[in-house]
């Protein structure tokens, strides 16, 4: 996602700080780029060298908050940058240098090629930090009005059908609000295969340019997702949201499971709420069930 300048934008005044030695992940605006925090512009401010997915968004998202380059390296890191360059990062941090690492949207190494670096680094045993910030996945979450108590981030689904087909099926019984980017030429034959795969009448929200001027939140069970994408051309940055499944029934024969299990380190009662809420089943029913097995 490109950065866009905002209306009142103004240089910024670095913290008067040294930047101290060691990778710092930079998290970068989605689309206003007013969203960038202030500790991340004192990083990029202070670094000795500038690392960046695409250095171009890099150095304008820099001009528009008023930090100068000041001569400083600005070296390409990407998914075809291979090992040489990744040799001579680990090379400049083992020198003692600080450097900046950026994506050229977003959180870096969420669905970025910033985690081959990071785990080289961390590998290495070189100083590693991260100045959090905008987050496609998370800012769609927030605003989907889907259960956030838990989340699975899923990435891209493969863009083979077959390969699709199974990758939505693993996800199916997830307990857990699911969180995809997609392509928006790819987002029909998604919520399609979705909806076949996971059931149409799960709950789902499409989120496209968040952060940005034409920012847009599609809500609705699957099935009426893919009828409304279907007769749309929708463009721009995508992120697709799924409502976990249905809790499966438990049986008592599962319930009886779990229980021997739990009742090899817990008391009855211990055993019984902790079974009850896993599988979401009356405590009274597995407390009568976990009084019966204790006693055999």
């Amino acid at each position: 996602m490109r950065q866009t300048s905002g209306p009142a934008d103004t240089p910024h005044s670095p913290a008067l700080r040294a930047i101290p030695p060691g990778l710092h992940l930079v998290s970068t605006p989605i689309g206003s780029a007013r969203d960038i925090t202030l500790r991340a512009l004192d990083v990029l401010a202070g670094a000795d060298v500038l690392v960046a997915e695409d250095t171009r968004t890099l150095r304008h998202l820099m001009e528009i908050h008023g930090i100068p380059l000041s001569g400083r390296q600005v070296i390409a890191y990407h998914d075809h940058s291979g090992e040489g360059a990744l040799q001579r990062l680990l090379g400049l941090l083992a020198e003692g240098k600080s450097l900046a690492y950026a994506s050229e949207a977003g959180t870096p190494l969420i669905s970025d090629p910033g985690f081959e670096l990071a785990r080289a680094v961390a590998a290495a045993g070189l100083p590693l930090s991260a100045a959090p910030g905008p987050c496609a996945a998370i800012c769609a979450l927030t605003l989907s009005g889907l259960p956030s108590d838990r989340f699975l981030f899923a990435g891209f689904a493969p863009s083979a059908q077959g390969a699709r087909r199974t990758f939505l099926q693993d996800l199916a019984p997830v307990q857990a609000t699911l969180i995809l980017y997609e392509s928006p030429k790819r987002l029909s034959a998604l919520l399609a295969e979705m909806a076949a795969t996971l059931g149409g009448a799960r709950q789902a929200v499409v989120c496209r340019e968040l952060t940005k001027r034409f920012e847009e939140v599609l809500r609705g069970t699957l099935d009426e997702l893919c009828a409304e994408v279907d007769v749309r051309d929708i463009k721009g940055e995508i992120v697709v949201l799924v409502d976990r499944a249905a809790p499966a029934e438990a049986s008592e024969e599962s319930i009886g499971a779990a229980l021997d299990t739990a009742l090899k380190t817990m008391s009855v009662k211990d055993a019984a709420t902790f079974v009850s809420q896993t599988l979401g089943v009356s405590r009274k029913i597995v407390y009568r069930i976990a009084l019966d097995r204790s006693q055999e």
